[in-house]
């Protein structure tokens, strides 16, 4: 009900007529059952504005840190990740990522879209990363389609840093589902797991026009982050 409510009576409207959202490749979306929506990550206006465009709602994988935070600003973020059925991962790695994955399942075998970002973390710049195997073991367990997404220009409205918004126009564009299924029964072979993960991300990156980088965003964010200001 919350859900519904903020997209089509509050937030919906607004951003809608501030932001203009245009669509391509909607048909490819299926109006009912499970599916995955992976799409590229520019900026955290990215899972506002995919949702905005699609009748059915979306959830998303979202890391834990938006449901422990402290204060005023802690508590109605929590209040808004949980209201809008967002999903909390922990990404620390072992067992925590086998959690992950399981949440997801779960999501799945409840017939809802799932939204999943492959290069788990936001571009520090614009251009495509490497994707995280996860989505594929997802694929290949789940058995649903996997639609690729290209957000355009989001990071335009909020890039890495920003505080407040730019009004600016944004795209979403929806590619053809692929088809995994050649691959079914190898969930356990890494080699097979990248294939998949490198054939989605390659098809984001004919899809948004994005220059593709061989490195983990989260690397490169690491990277910037410590690089030392320019002088002049």
């Amino acid at each position: 009900m919350f859900y519904w409510i903020v997209k089509n009576l509050v937030l919906g409207p607004i951003l809608t007529s501030a932001f203009r959202p245009w669509v391509k490749g909607l048909e490819n979306v299926p109006t009912e059952g499970p599916a995955i929506l992976a799409s590229n990550h520019l900026s955290f206006v990215d899972s506002i504005f995919l949702p905005l465009v699609l009748n059915r709602p979306v959830v998303f994988l979202a890391k834990s840190d938006y449901f422990t935070g402290r204060g005023i600003k802690g508590f109605f973020i929590r209040l808004f990740f949980r209201a809008a059925g967002q999903l909390p991962i922990d990404r620390s790695g072992g067992k925590a990522s086998e959690a992950s994955l399981n949440t997801g399942l779960r999501a799945l075998a409840d017939g809802k879209l799932l939204g999943i970002y492959p290069e788990g973390t936001r571009s520090p710049d614009g251009r495509l990363y490497r994707g995280r195997t996860g989505i594929a073991r997802m694929v290949l367990e789940a058995h649903v389609p996997i639609i690729p997404v290209a957000m355009i220009d989001t990071d335009k409205v909020m890039p890495i840093g920003a505080s407040m918004p730019k009004v600016r126009r944004v795209g979403v564009v929806f590619g053809q589902p692929l088809d995994f299924t050649r691959f079914e029964g190898y969930e356990g072979d890494r080699f097979v797991l990248r294939a998949i993960t490198d054939e989605i991300v390659h098809e984001l990156a004919a899809l948004s026009g994005q220059e593709y980088v061989d490195e983990y965003a989260s690397a490169a964010r690491a990277r910037h982050a410590t690089r030392p200001p320019q002088v002049g």
